[in-house]
C-alpha cells in the first residue's frame, strides 16, 4: 500500500508532459490563426486585382487611338487575365466595358449613350447603369454613368470607357464557409485619347463578345 500511495504522490507532483499537453491545447488556436491570417491575405491581394484589372481595361480601351475594333477588345480582355493571375476570373467574374459618348439629340432628348458594350467573363452579372444603345434617342442617361454623386460624363467628340467588374470571391481555406458569398465589385473610367472615330469595327470578323 505504501509503494502503490507513493507512485500516486509521485505521479501528482510531477510535471513532466505538461508542455505537450499545453501545446496539444494550443495549437488548434494556433492553426485556426494561421489559416485564417492566409485567408485574409489572399482576400484583400483578390481586391486589389479585381480593382486593378477595372483600372486596367479601361485605360487599355481608352489608349486605343486609330480607331476601336473587336481585335483591339479581345487584346484588352486578354490583358485583363494577366492581371487576374491565379483568380480564374474568366469563370468566376465578368467584365462589362461600355463606352458612354454622348448621344447627339437636342432639347429634352440629349444626353449620355451606351454606344456599344462588350462583355468578358462568365459569371451571370447585369449592366448596372444599362445595356448597348441605352440613351441613344432619349435621356435615360442625362447624368451618365456611375453611382450617385460620381457621376461620369462624356464631351461632345469623344467618349468615356466606363467599366463595371464584379467577381465571385474563391477562398482558399475556408471554401464551404465563404464560397457563394463574397462578390467583389469595381468600376473604373478613362477618357478615350486622339480617337475621333468611336464606333466599334470587326475588320477580321472575330466572334463579338458582346452582352
Amino acid at each position: 500500500m505504501i509503494g502503490i500511495r507513493r507512485t500516486f504522490a509521485n505521479l501528482i507532483r510531477s510535471n513532466e508532459g505538461v508542455g505537450m499537453v499545453e501545446f496539444a491545447f494550443a495549437l488548434p488556436i494556433v492553426m485556426a490563426i494561421l489559416l485564417a491570417g492566409l485567408e485574409l491575405v489572399n482576400f484583400v491581394f483578390a481586391h486589389m486585382r479585381i480593382n486593378q484589372i477595372a483600372i486596367t481595361v479601361a485605360d487599355n480601351a481608352g489608349r486605343v487611338r486609330s480607331g476601336i475594333d473587336e481585335s483591339n477588345i479581345y487584346e484588352v480582355f486578354a490583358g485583363a487575365d494577366l492581371v487576374g493571375g491565379n483568380l480564374d476570373f474568366v469563370n468566376n467574374g465578368r467584365i462589362i466595358l461600355s463606352s458612354l459618348e454622348p448621344n447627339g439629340q437636342t432639347g429634352s432628348n440629349a444626353g449620355q449613350m451606351i454606344n456599344w458594350q462588350r462583355c468578358y467573363g462568365t459569371m451571370v452579372v447585369a449592366p448596372r447603369y444599362g445595356t448597348q444603345g441605352t440613351g441613344r434617342t432619349n435621356a435615360s442617361l442625362s447624368n451618365g454613368m456611375g453611382v450617385n454623386g460620381n457621376r461620369i460624363t462624356s464631351a461632345v467628340g469623344t467618349a468615356v470607357m466606363f467599366v463595371e467588374v464584379t467577381y465571385k470571391y474563391q477562398p482558399i481555406m475556408f471554401d464551404s464557409f465563404m464560397r457563394n458569398r463574397t462578390t467583389m465589385r469595381y468600376e473604373a473610367a478613362f477618357n478615350v485619347r486622339e480617337r475621333t472615330n468611336q464606333n466599334i469595327t470587326n475588320i477580321q470578323n472575330l466572334t463579338v463578345r458582346s452582352c
